[in-house]
């Protein structure tokens, strides 16, 4: 009960904080309040059975994120960037790729633009080897990049068999065709994709099944470097902070449908997308109430949450207050950042995690199977774990193989400031790694699974994937000002691996990368656990396409089902465990 109290009032200090200067010269910051104020109890760690080791330093990856910080704290400073996953040359090995900020002038002259003509601000391309260690082929693939960007997306558009790239950000947006001999070529312009405001995530997904990968983009809110100049923060404590997102005004998302000769159009409107008003950050593709057709869930900023229902005709309903995902168990809007749709609890729906702001816990709605969800923030155990920290790349997947996604959760404060408001709360947080126990009840595992989780970080952007091809969930950080966070994912302590079989699926009459498949995994003693193959989710960044399912000690699988977009459905029967299987679609 104490607990609970003390996290009401945090969060209305949290909500309700507004400076007590002029209204016409100061506005909202993220929060305020006493510094002195004692913490909630800090929630229990568990051990954790496997652990993770930070190679970055000798992945050969020297990238380093710069956000061209200045004393007029343009919030688009604090956002930071994004990371992709993709084999970019189809060697087998996964590629990384980065975003990058660009030079802000202190203050920005009125109709200036970011610079991002010097390297260390460039976005990057690192090409992995047979060794593991990684390339810079940046300048040679031709993705240096343009202006202040954010987002990144993967999907093979044109069904040429090579993956391309799609790079959201401020007032741009760059959609790079892979060639197929180590270079791109930069195609939003010819293509029709004009993106304008600040996008953020963005995600390839087939919605209208016609075999052909469109494009969605979301917008944060109307921002631009005029309207940024707002003071906010307390001029009597001498120091200025970043706005919060209730000082602007939001704005509509973007969907770009392709057409059968490879060029995009508009559809926003149309398709019914652009009436919904929201401050997006994290995007995540999933078929909700599996009827074949894929649905889109948007992460918005201290606003409602969106999902836009697939109504099967070319135009999505927004449905989140009637699903019961537009607002936290006290009908709150929270500050949505990051967001991840999975099955985590077997039981053939999907679900949804959103990451927060400190003093906000990360909601993790439970599907119904009927368009509807359950919070069940609280009687999962993500809550307590949660309440301090605040996240932004996140991932609900199985980094242990024992057949039950975990969490993953890449945090920091929006506020370099925020130990002045409260002083319990901190700027740089560590990562966080949740583990679910059969009774699919979440525990903090963070403490025990190696020394990366134990240092404080500003991340942002997260991307999964299998880096060295060994069966389970490696992880890459951009974070913010700094270099990358490269974890392998090491099994566990005592040597002892769960089974797992890998899949990558290829399609035909669906789009070539099978995005918005779905898998079911079916095991000998009658579990099951479903997937979907998907790029998108997190915040800002892309994953690795293909499917690892954690079959347990055992490895006693018993078939596979796979759901193609074209509306197909093949079972296979006596696959071999522990390893990768390509499957065509018939």
């Amino acid at each position: 009960m104490l607990e609970k109290v003390s996290y009401t009032l945090v969060l209305c200090l949290l909500l309700n904080c507004i400076t007590v200067q002029s209204q016409q010269q100061t506005g909202r910051s993220y929060g305020s309040g006493d510094p002195s104020r004692k913490p909630p109890a800090p929630a229990p760690q568990s051990p954790s059975p496997i652990t993770f080791t930070d190679i970055t330093l000798k992945s050969g990856i020297t990238f380093r994120h710069l956000a061209s910080t200045t004393s007029q704290k343009y919030l688009v400073e604090a956002m930071g960037g994004g990371v992709a996953l993709l084999d970019y040359d189809n060697d087998g090995r996964l590629d990384v790729f980065f975003t990058n900020g660009a030079r802000l002038a202190d203050p920005m002259p009125k109709n200036a633009t970011p610079d991002k003509s010097d390297p260390g601000f460039w976005n990057r391309l690192y090409h992995q080897k047979a060794d593991g260690t990684f390339d810079d082929v940046t300048v040679k693939a031709g993705l240096r990049g343009e202006g202040y960007s954010m987002g990144a997306a993967v999907g093979d558009y044109d069904n040429d068999g090579w993956a391309d790239l799609f790079v959201s950000g401020y007032n741009a947006g760059h959609l790079y065709r892979n060639l197929g001999n180590g270079t791109f070529e930069e195609t939003a312009g010819k293509t029709g994709i004009l993106i304008t405001g600040w996008a953020t995530s963005a995600a390839f997904l087939d919605y209208d099944r016609d075999g052909r990968l469109d494009l969605f983009v979301a917008r944060y809110m109307d921002w631009d470097f005029d309207k940024g100049t707002v003071y906010c923060g307390e001029r009597r404590e001498g120091y200025r902070a970043y706005c919060h997102p209730d000082n602007f005004k939001g704005v509509s998302n973007l969907l770009f449908h392709q057409r059968a000769d490879g060029s995009f159009e508009d559809v926003s409107r149309r398709a019914g997308i652009e009436a919904a008003i929201g401050k997006g950050l994290g995007v995540s593709i999933a078929d909700f109430d599996d009827d074949g057709w894929p649905d889109i869930f948007v992460a918005n900023d201290s606003v409602m949450q969106f999902l836009f229902h697939n109504l099967k005709d070319g135009t999505f309903e927004e449905t989140a207050l009637l699903a019961g995902v537009a607002y936290d168990e006290n009908g709150k809007t929270f500050a949505g950042m990051g967001v991840d749709a999975a099955d985590y609890d077997n039981d053939g729906k999907i679900d949804v995690l959103i990451t927060a702001l400190s003093n906000e816990t990360y909601p993790l709605f439970r599907g119904n199977g009927d368009l509807s969800f359950t919070h069940v923030t609280t009687s999962a155990g993500v809550g307590q774990h949660t309440l301090l920290y605040s996240g932004w790349g996140t991932r609900v997947l199985d980094l242990d193989n024992d057949g039950l996604r975990d969490i993953f959760v890449a945090q920091g404060h929006v506020l370099d400031t925020i130990e002045k408001s409260f002083g319990y709360l901190k700027y740089r947080q560590p990562a966080l790694f949740l583990l679910q126990t059969p009774a699919h009840k979440f525990v903090n595992v963070s403490g025990a699974a190696g020394d990366p989780f134990n240092i404080p970080l500003a991340a942002r952007g997260t991307a999964s994937g299998d880096l060295d091809n060994d069966g389970d969930a490696d992880l890459v950080l951009n974070v913010l000002n700094g270099p990358p966070v490269i974890l392998i994912n090491n099994g566990p302590k005592n040597g002892t691996k769960n089974h797992w079989i890998g899949l990558e699926l290829r399609g035909k009459k669906s789009n070539r990368m099978a995005i918005g498949a779905r898998v079911t995994v079916e095991l000998d003693r009658g579990d099951r656990t479903i997937f979907e193959v998907n790029t998108s989710s997190s915040y800002l960044s892309a994953n690795d396409s293909r499917i690892i399912a954690g079959l347990g000690p055992t490895g006693a699988l018993s078939s596979v089902l796979i759901k193609w977009p074209s509306g197909r459905e093949q079972r296979l029967s006596n696959l071999k465990v522990n390893c990768y299987h390509q499957i065509e679609e018939p």
